[in-house]
């Protein structure tokens, strides 16, 4: 009997289990994975490890997932740092991405040797995530793996290129359109960014992308920008309730006065879409972009999308916004050591360019 499949107080059926293990040469992967571990040891004093970790110690779910590869997002090093306010409690395995194998599943949705993937949810937050060679979720969070893409690939784009394309989603629903004009990426070398300025593009829109990284020009032009801009050019500090309009839209990934210049200086109908807080979690402004020039402000929780939208956007990614040709240029691939080592302290320092793609099988 495989330990935490037929055990007392299991809900998983050993003979579903004794199955699986007909299809597999060497049973032993369903009991011990590598996981990233992250450790509490005194109050506010946090430390992380790559361990050995048993499949029976996953919480209960519809469908256990060997993880092939998962994905750096800052929410991801806020987790490995300690941060309550993403994970409550340690220890605790971060990685709100995951993409690989289901092994057993009793969601008929699901079938075993299937690829899929995980963005979002809980996934990561305080539920064991994608820095794990093993998952276990219910299988409402599960998508299949778009056929144009590996598992690889998926998970370059992962929850960055998710929020990249709901924001142009959502934008689109409300009336956003290419010849309308100009459209403003800010923070565009992450990886929200980057895959903005290149789904955007690829969706045949004209590109404003913002930039405080003047040597990474090649890269933003690389992935579709048709115009390089300051960070200056949507820091506007005037106390004036509207700006000349300049852009017919926005994916912001700053927040604070960015967000703030941003809505005054749109277009009348225009759309801009809010991803994030890297600049600042407020907004000081005034409804007079709202209600004389018609101007939208679109919230964009990835996390929690619906599952009938992920499959749109996911749909749309794997189509008319497909941008494989440009994913090794926009991802990196590091090993899970690498990334406790190295790239959790390199993201929360803003010194990233693109994505990183953690293999678990290195």
């Amino acid at each position: 009997m495989v330990a935490g499949f037929g055990s007392p107080g299991c809900s998983w059926s050993a003979d579903v289990v004794l199955i699986r293990i007909k299809f597999t040469e060497n049973y032993t992967i369903l009991m011990n994975y590598k996981a990233l571990w992250v450790t509490e040891s005194e109050p506010g004093k946090f430390q992380r490890s790559i361990v050995s970790r048993d499949i029976d110690e996953l919480p209960d779910g519809d469908v256990l997932i060997r993880v092939e590869y998962s994905s750096l997002n800052y929410k991801d090093a806020l987790s490995a740092t300690g941060n309550k306010g993403i994970t409550k409690n340690f220890p605790h395995t971060p990685g709100i991405d995951a993409a690989g194998i289901v092994e057993i599943s009793r969601d008929p949705l699901f079938v075993t040797g299937e690829q899929v993937l995980v963005t979002g949810r809980d996934l990561g937050m305080n539920t064991p995530g994608g820095f794990g060679g093993y998952i276990k979720v219910p299988g409402s969070w599960i998508v299949q793996k778009p056929d144009g893409y590996t598992l690889k690939e998926c998970m370059a784009i992962g929850t960055a290129g998710f929020t990249a394309a709901t924001a142009l989603y959502k934008m689109e629903l409300l009336g956003q359109t290419p010849s309308g004009g100009e459209i403003v990426v800010t923070g565009s070398s992450g990886g929200v960014g980057s895959l903005a300025t290149a789904i955007l593009s690829k969706a045949g829109y004209s590109v404003v992308a913002i930039t405080g990284k003047q040597e990474i020009n090649d890269y933003l032009r690389f992935l579709g920008a048709s115009r390089i801009e300051s960070r200056e050019y949507v820091n506007e500090k005037s106390t004036r309730k509207l700006l000349p309009s300049k852009w017919a839209g926005a994916i912001d990934t700053v927040g604070g006065n960015t967000l703030h210049t941003l809505l005054r200086g749109c277009k009348p109908e225009g759309v801009i879409a809010s991803t994030g807080l890297v600049d600042s979690a407020d907004l000081l402004t005034s409804v007079y972009p709202f209600i004389l020039n018609g101007v939208s402000l679109v919230g964009i929780g990835s996390a929690e999308t619906p599952l009938q939208i992920r499959k749109s956007v996911w749909e749309k990614l794997n189509t008319t916004w497909s941008i494989k040709e440009k994913l090794s240029t926009i991802a990196t691939e590091i090993s899970l050591q690498q990334l406790t080592e190295t790239y959790i302290e390199k993201i929360l320092a803003g010194q990233m360019t693109g994505r990183v793609v953690v293999n678990l099988q290195l």
